[in-house]
């Protein structure tokens, strides 16, 4: 029998509904992603198998180059596409949608969850045994599992780090914070001995910073069990961070001003922003955007996150893992090659020798290899992966993403967008992110906890 538009998004609506921990097995029958292909491994003519990949990390394109070179029977043909936020995942959805999505794709850890209820991935869990598994970070491998199955490999761990200029704070006699209340105190005496210049930034264009600040703090927004879905962006963990953040622009000892933009890069520059509250990739990004000129070189460093006690905690900040998209009749090669990215040194060295890219490997064994290969000068010669390897063990577990972070994260940013203007609050931004979120789980007919 022919199914209509209707039946099939009725289909869709009821296994997505689905969901046990994170997404029901039901989902693999619903939107066809049981991967019936994966086996296969070689061309039938001999030649090699070829894989497309879309993704944007960095280091990315010296990786596939690294592993061309190495496996004659497995050839990876990879397209750069926008960082996902900037447009990849649009592109990688229409892709999907159309049937003309790639065998493999980097989604970051939030958005995994929504391309799974999308019926976009497949299940990869016959290919990715125990052994595997152990060689990965324990929270990197729960936020790539969902509903008891494997959906993707982790690439990096992404703790949060602070990163400094060592000049900035010497010259107002300021010592590195601990906690936030030695942070807020640090931006009053930044302010009052340098007037130009902030301790660091709030974001409005980039929710998961704040996601990340929340999750250090105990907070989880999102769980699943008895087939429905919870969402709490509004509980006092969260609200605590909402405040905190909300007085500090209010007061303006930060900056508000868009990620990454030319605006914050050349306040970096000139001195006018001395910290960054970033992750392990932002080594990498801070040093390519701020260059190796003489007068920057060598200031900056990086110290543990602040937190709320003192004590080593850290949400994760983005990190990136290795999907197979749901029509891929090449499985078992695309998991060959992001085993290879993920856990062999020769796959991570090739990534981070560019410079551009300080990642933490989610496959710690990885992180002599990373330690290697990333040169530190930049940062004074700091043994910046012991640090990141304290970081990445104080991450706190359990944390889960919902299955519908684009709109999360849209109603997010649109609304953080008035906290830069004055004209709406942090707190306010998370009461409508809430109401829009549970929205969504219903537009998509997913059961919700009350």
């Amino acid at each position: 029998m022919r199914s209509t538009p209707l039946s099939r998004r009725r289909a869709l609506r009821t296994a997505a509904a689905a969901t046990s921990a994170a997404l029901c097995v039901t989902l693999l029958a619903a939107c066809g992603s049981s991967g019936d292909g994966a086996a296969a491994t070689a061309a039938d003519d001999g030649k090699p198998v070829s894989l497309t990949f879309w993704g944007w990390a960095k280091g990315t394109k010296d990786v596939v180059a690294a592993f061309n070179a190495s496996h004659p029977n497995i050839q990876v043909v990879f397209e750069e596409i926008p960082a996902g936020a900037a447009g990849g995942y649009a592109k990688l959805s229409n892709a999907v949608k159309a049937g003309n999505a790639p065998d493999v794709f980097n989604v970051e850890y939030p958005q995994l969850p929504d391309f799974v209820s999308q019926g976009a991935v497949q299940d990869i869990s016959k290919l990715v045994d125990g052994d595997l598994k152990a060689k990965y970070l324990p929270q990197a491998v729960e936020l790539t599992s969902l509903g008891g199955r494997t959906w993707a490999l982790p690439l990096d761990a992404s703790p949060q780090v602070f990163y400094y200029r060592k000049d900035l704070f010497a010259k107002a006699g300021i010592t590195v914070p601990k906690t936030w209340d030695e942070f807020r105190t640090a931006a009053q005496q930044l302010k009052a001995a340098q007037p130009d210049t902030r301790i660091a930034t709030f974001f409005p264009d980039d929710p998961t910073t704040f996601e990340a600040m929340a999750w250090q703090n105990g907070a989880h927004w999102f769980a699943a069990a008895d087939e429905a879905w919870k969402a709490d962006l509004t509980g006092p963990e969260t609200r605590k961070v909402a405040d905190y953040w909300q007085k500090l622009a209010d007061e303006d000892l930060v900056r508000v001003m868009p990620s990454f933009s030319q605006q914050w890069t050349a306040s970096l520059q000139k001195g006018e922003t001395a910290g960054y509250l970033g992750a392990t990739w932002g080594g990498g990004v801070l040093k390519a955007n701020l260059g190796t000129a003489p007068e920057v070189n060598g200031t900056w460093a990086a110290a543990p996150m602040p937190s709320w006690d003192g004590s080593p905690a850290s949400g994760m900040l983005g990190g990136t893992t290795f999907a197979v998209s749901k029509d891929s009749k090449k499985a078992k090669a695309a998991v060959e090659f992001a085993t290879w990215a993920t856990t062999t040194a020769d796959g991570f060295k090739a990534r981070i020798s560019s410079g551009t890219s300080s990642a933490y490997p989610a496959a710690t064994e990885l992180v002599p290899a990373a330690k290697q290969a990333f040169n530190t000068d930049f940062y004074g010669g700091q043994d910046l992966y012991a640090l990141y390897a304290d970081a990445a063990k104080s991450v706190k577990p359990g944390w889960t993403w919902g299955p519908a972070m684009g709109v999360t994260n849209g109603s997010l940013k649109d609304s953080f967008g008035k906290v830069a203007g004055r004209t709406g609050t942090i707190d306010e931004s998370l009461t409508a992110a809430q109401q829009a979120t549970l929205a969504e789980f219903k537009n998509r007919g997913l059961k919700v906890a009350q």
